[in-house]
């Protein structure tokens, strides 16, 4: 017979000890769901931060907010000192009444960027040239509109050799024809007598809301049309067959070398800029 309470060759083992060694399927598993909850990756959320308050803060990622300081205009009060003035001087003078008001960029015949400001009155389109310094008006230019035939929207075109070509879109006003004038105001930098004249959208557009809404192209656009139609049915004057044109087609700059606009828009020499102190 064998005899079964005889333990010889076998030795105790605790299997409690080897419980502790290895946990269970249980534990494991309740390990392996509460990982992902415990490792919190810290980096992505300090990395997530300053976007976030960057964005917020300035809408456009593409706009320095130090850059825009550097533009007189966008210095409280100048461009609200430039309205009253504005307004007090053509209701003194005209007696007419103010519809809108714009900033924008002309381009001239030689592609040079100057800083103006648009007003629309029942009768008038005024450019205004305005020293944001000094907060005075320099110059003045009346357009009659009755006098303007035809507008063109679209975008910037250059002969095929010149060599200071621009980007972008923009807007011309005609009031009287270009083959007229002769060729030495054609090609006379400093000219005030083109019967035209282009603009495009102030590089400020994007400061605040109040500025994206007066150098927007489009706003002005929407107001000029009407006036100008609104003008030619009420004026008894005979003139171009009584009706605008509105045309959507490339705009011509006729400019070969560049070289002047090449330095005064880089150099933003047409507009009101701190240009910082000079010193000996």
């Amino acid at each position: 017979m064998s005899r079964i309470g005889s333990f010889e060759g076998f030795q105790p083992v605790s299997l409690k000890r080897e419980e502790d060694d290895q946990p269970s399927e249980t534990d494991q598993l309740s390990m392996e769901e509460r990982e992902p909850e415990t490792q919190v990756p810290a980096p992505k959320q300090i990395s997530r931060l300053p976007s976030v308050v960057e964005s917020a803060l300035y809408p456009n990622p593409c706009h320095k907010p130090y850059l825009s300081r550097k533009y007189f205009v966008t210095r409280p009060g100048a461009i609200e000192t430039a309205i009253e003035d504005l307004k007090g001087h053509i209701t003194k003078t005209s007696g007419e009444t103010i519809q809108g008001f714009w900033l924008l960029t002309e381009i001239d015949h030689w592609n040079n960027e100057k800083e103006r400001i648009l007003l629309i009155t029942e009768k008038t389109l005024l450019i205004c040239k305005y020293d944001f310094i000094m907060l005075c008006c320099v110059q003045l230019q009346r357009i009659p509109l009755s006098a303007i035939y035809c507008i063109c929207l679209g975008k910037f075109s250059f002969p095929a050799m010149s060599l200071d070509k621009r980007q972008g879109e923009g807007l011309r006003i005609y009031w009287g024809s270009p083959e007229q004038q002769s060729l030495l105001v054609r090609w006379n930098p400093w000219s005030t007598e083109m019967p035209f004249a282009t603009f495009t959208e102030h590089p400020m557009k994007y400061t605040n809301e109040k500025f994206l809404e007066i150098c927007k192209l489009s706003a002005f656009t929407s107001k000029l049309v009407p006036a100008i139609q609104n003008t030619h049915k009420n004026s008894t004057e005979s003139g171009r067959g009584k009706g605008l044109l509105v045309l959507t087609e490339p705009i011509l700059i006729e400019t070969y070398t560049g070289l002047m606009s090449f330095i005064g828009n880089r150099n933003k020499l047409g507009y009101s800029l701190a240009r910082g102190s000079i010193g000996f």
